[in-house]
């Protein structure tokens, strides 16, 4: 940003810097505040423990408590260091087996979603609904909005396991149901490509070939080497030197474009091969309401044994646990 020409850039460039900057001073301010909060917090226990003062220890006790949560927050941002993780989320959730009672597992998980969002301050948009045919929902898309939104969803990314007596059911008997949860990141879908100067190699030649006596006998020739991939442009079709580097650099944008488009349809492929199939065996997460009552996730074993309360929103546990595993 302190860059002189940095505010002549693109405004896309322009508005990552600034939400970069931004997340970078807030983290810093929180941390701030939160080792000033912790000597404040030395300083009256020394006091209350020679006045002998139990309920301002206890008031104490309480606000640590408070602060260890809210470390542990910032601890968990700092393991985001991929590119994508200060991201919005755009997540979408399909019922798999289970037919009307999948559908419904969809649309609890949605409401479990955004529960969890609206606690943490950020703001969804539902992008698409299909409802089921008898309850329900089969399928919905929406985007989640604020700091770190993909960082934090992307732990749920994958299939998740239902078992309960069917409301649907006549006969009252247990069934178990699988929903998918795809968590990608929001980016944008043009592409920038940004050459610098230093990064280039740039060789003049003598023309070879017909084309007349000004383009053999004179170096108008051009041949551009984009150093970090080893990608090569030429041109010598054109009489002028400045016209051939001109378009040696539209044929090198463009190769270079192209590579950058195999890499994010590559990650793209990448992320939905990572979800398994719905169905037996392939769930990161189970939440059983019958015979007792427990949610499971496989990858890290974490175990929480009130479902209602991981319904109502708060899988901050499950979160944390994978960020933990993965760092």
């Amino acid at each position: 940003m302190s860059k002189a020409d940095f505010w002549k850039s693109n405004q896309e460039e322009i508005s990552r810097s600034n939400q970069e900057s931004s997340l970078l001073r807030e983290s810093i301010e929180q941390w701030g505040e939160l080792d000033q909060k912790l000597e404040d917090a030395e300083i009256l226990v020394q006091m209350a423990i020679e006045e002998e003062d139990p309920v301002t220890l206890g008031d104490i006790e309480k606000e640590i408590l408070c602060l260890e949560n809210d470390i542990n927050k910032l601890e968990i941002q700092a393991m985001f260091s991929d590119p994508d993780d200060k991201r919005n989320a755009i997540v979408a959730i399909n019922a798999g087996a289970g037919g009307t009672e999948a559908q419904d597992w969809v649309e609890m998980l949605y409401r479990m979603y955004l529960r969890w969002c609206e606690t943490k301050g950020m703001v969804t948009n539902q992008l698409d609904l299909l409802t089921g045919d008898e309850a329900g929902i089969k399928s919905v898309t929406f985007t989640v909005s604020g700091t770190f939104a993909y960082g934090y969803l992307k732990s749920e990314h994958g299939i998740h396991r239902m078992v309960r007596i069917s409301p649907f059911d006549a006969s009252g008997r247990r069934h178990t149901s699988f929903a998918s949860v795809s968590v990608l990141p929001e980016v944008s879908t043009d592409i920038q490509i940004d050459i610098e100067e230093k990064d280039l190699r740039i060789d003049t030649y003598r023309a070879s070939g017909p084309g007349g006596q000004h383009v053999n006998k004179t170096s108008s020739a051009i041949r551009i080497t984009h150093l970090p991939t080893n990608i090569v442009a030429q041109c010598q079709n054109e009489k002028s030197q400045h016209r051939n580097k001109e378009m040696a650099m539209k044929v090198l944008m463009s190769r270079l474009y192209e590579v950058e488009k195999t890499k994010l349809e590559a990650k793209k492929q990448e992320m939905h091969q990572n979800q398994k199939e719905i169905a037996w065996g392939s769930q990161i997460r189970s939440y059983v309401f019958n015979p007792y009552r427990m949610v499971k996730d496989h990858r890290t074993n974490m175990e929480v044994g009130n479902l209602e309360r991981v319904m109502n929103g708060d899988i901050d546990l499950f979160i944390d646990a994978y960020l933990k595993l993965k760092d």
